[in-house]
């Protein structure tokens, strides 16, 4: 059984580890203190946890991720590390793989990717398949519907989802399957990335969609 979301999950506790508790990320407004205790509400507090998603819940959500916040730096990254507790959905069988592959994936590489230099990191070949495997659907629902013009989505040995407003004009975007991603979930400013289309399509993407 792949085990890539606990390789992440180590990956993204060393950089959080690394970092220390004001490090900047590529969370809007979030040191690496928050996005530990994001982290730590996410999969520990599911009443809690609703209201990343839902936004009538994102008050009752904000105050516990501040009471976490408020915990010793060190304690989060070791509660973060050491995995979900038995009683929650993420320790059901099968459960980390398949909702935290690419969320650890992106959480780590917004620690990485915040500093002046960054450096994408090596992704193993096993790794890069099972991201390419969740982006048809992660694309459509990130930036599918928040793009107004048409996107392909391109690996460099071949093409992939496409998504956005049918007969829209086309913007082709060439990446690495971990580069997509996070220009799907809008990090695309920092990601190694093709951009090819009519230039007013392209600024307009840029206006919901950062691009490198």
């Amino acid at each position: 059984m792949s085990n890539h979301a606990l390789a992440e999950r180590h990956r993204l506790a060393g950089l959080l580890a690394a970092a220390g508790p004001d490090a900047p990320t590529l969370c809007a407004g979030w040191s690496t203190r928050d996005l530990a205790a994001h982290l730590v509400l996410r999969e520990r507090r599911p009443d809690a946890a609703a209201g990343i998603r839902i936004g009538p819940l994102a008050g009752w959500t904000h105050r516990v991720q501040t009471s976490y916040a408020d915990r010793p730096y060190e304690e989060l990254v070791r509660l973060f590390r050491s995995g979900p507790p038995v009683l929650s959905l993420f320790s059901l069988p099968g459960a980390d793989e398949a909702a935290n592959t690419v969320e650890y994936f992106v959480h780590a590489e917004d620690v990485a990717r915040a500093g002046a230099d960054p450096v994408p990191h090596p992704v193993p070949p096993g790794r890069t398949e099972a991201l390419w495997r969740r982006l048809p659907l992660i694309a459509r629902l990130e930036a599918g519907r928040r793009s107004p013009v048409r996107l392909e989505l391109h690996r460099p040995d071949g093409a992939g989802p496409t998504v956005g407003p049918a007969g829209s004009p086309t913007v082709r975007i060439t990446g690495e399957p971990g580069e997509l991603l996070l220009f799907a979930f809008g990090r695309g400013a920092r990601a190694v990335l093709t951009v090819e289309g009519p230039q007013d399509a392209v600024e307009a993407l840029r206006h919901v969609l950062p691009l490198p």
